[in-house]
């Protein structure tokens, strides 16, 4: 005897084809990543997830600028100006690896894991390393929130599988690079 199920997505739908009336993202994995959820996507909703993941990256890739700007700056502007900058992007730089905490408890909200403990854990010990970053003088502080950026990279690397977020791995590590170098390259300068 069928029983009525109280969520739409808990009713099993007939199989859409991939290619169907929508534009495929420029992601590869993510498209995989769409095919095989653990309900089936109408076309429209594929159009819809097709486009929040170009919003993703789109926003992403912006979110470099003050990355790319700030180091050079650090470079070109006089000793008077220096610190501010130097400020700057180590909160900006602060501010990403508090985000990127955040990541781990919008995972714990989304599912039920066994590893609930250590994305709640790892979500706080972020934004706690980079204040202390933020508090450091910028010459030490830009370093190890670079390492950081890179550890966090790491710990997604491993985490972002089980919580069904690994199509978005090489986006993280195109960010991860340039954010990291940055830290690095500003550092230098101070």
């Amino acid at each position: 005897m069928n029983t009525p199920t109280a969520f739409p997505s808990d009713r099993p739908q007939e199989r859409a084809p991939a290619a169907q009336s929508v534009d495929a993202p420029s992601n590869p994995d993510a498209l995989a990543h769409f095919s095989q959820a653990p309900h089936e996507h109408s076309p429209q909703t594929l159009a819809q997830l097709a486009e929040r993941e170009l919003w993703i990256s789109r926003l992403s890739y912006a979110g470099l600028v003050p990355f790319v700007v700030l180091p050079l700056l650090l470079w070109l502007v006089d000793d008077p100006l220096h610190p501010f900058v130097a400020i700057a992007l180590t909160a900006y730089a602060a501010s990403i690896a508090s985000f990127l905490g955040g990541i781990h408890w919008g995972v714990v909200f989304k599912q039920s894991s066994a590893q609930n403990h250590l994305h709640l854990v790892w979500g706080v010990s972020l934004p706690l390393l980079s204040w202390v970053c933020v508090v450091m003088p910028a010459y030490a502080g830009l370093p190890v929130l670079g390492l950081l950026l890179i550890v966090a990279y790491g710990v997604d690397r491993k985490s972002y599988p089980s919580a069904g977020l690994k199509h978005w791995l090489t986006l993280r590590f195109r960010l991860t690079v340039v954010a990291s170098l940055s830290c690095f390259l500003a550092a230098s300068a101070t």
